[in-house]
């Protein structure tokens, strides 16, 4: 199926409703292809309590960041967006995420980075499918002090490196957007499995956290 924006919106209230800790949420390319669609989303996110969002370069049809073909907007478009946000939002944090790197290069994916962050007034940079920690360094360099994020999801083209590794190169935020669900995935495939092959449950409930457990983690 297709997440809207409205989908999103349900899960980042069940969120803040529950922890006061602020919440990074992934708008995509902003959930529209205008302006009043960008303003919109951050309205909306802010008042649904989101902390910050991250907003992409990439086309609307757009594909997974550790996906081959992406296709990218021209600087000038994405600045628009960004000025959008920035100017829709009260005190909520705006991250500009860049997938140019894998489809122009590192030295048009720095040079977007910087004037998204010049010209369109982004707060931090999300820089995808980076391949080498020496590419984190030249993004660092280009726009000191500003914050920089590391997407360290498993399978995909980003090597799983260390905080200590991130840190030393400029990184001050580290993402790992699909590390529990996958987990959770491959624990609900062994219980199934067992259930069938067993006719019950008996057996795979050693892997299950008992009641109290659940409890205490939720």
């Amino acid at each position: 199926g297709i997440t809207g924006l409205e989908d999103v919106l349900v899960d980042v209230r069940r969120l803040t409703r529950v922890t006061s800790v602020p919440a990074l949420v992934d708008i995509d390319t902003g959930f529209g292809a205008s302006i009043f669609n960008i303003e919109r989303t951050v309205r909306d996110m802010e008042q649904a309590g989101a902390g910050a969002v991250h907003m992409e370069d990439q086309v609307l049809a757009k594909r997974c960041g550790h996906r081959p073909n992406k296709q990218v907007v021209p600087t000038e478009e994405m600045v628009a967006r960004l000025k959008a946000a920035t100017g829709a939002r009260k005190d909520m944090v705006i991250m500009a995420r860049t997938d140019a790197l894998a489809v122009e290069g590192l030295d048009a994916a720095v040079a977007r980075a910087k004037a998204y962050v010049e010209e369109g007034g982004a707060d931090c940079i999300f820089a995808e499918a980076v391949t080498d920690l020496e590419q984190y360094k030249k993004f660092a360099e280009a726009i000191p002090n500003t914050p920089l994020l590391a997407n360290l999801t498993e399978f995909g083209s980003t090597p799983l490196w260390h905080l200590d590794e991130l840190s030393n190169v400029g990184i001050s935020m580290v993402l790992y957007p699909l590390s529990a669900f996958r987990a959770q995935s491959r624990a609900a495939e062994t219980v199934f499995k067992g259930i069938l092959a067993d006719g019950t449950n008996k057996e795979v409930e050693k892997t299950m956290h008992h009641r109290m457990q659940t409890y205490e983690v939720i």
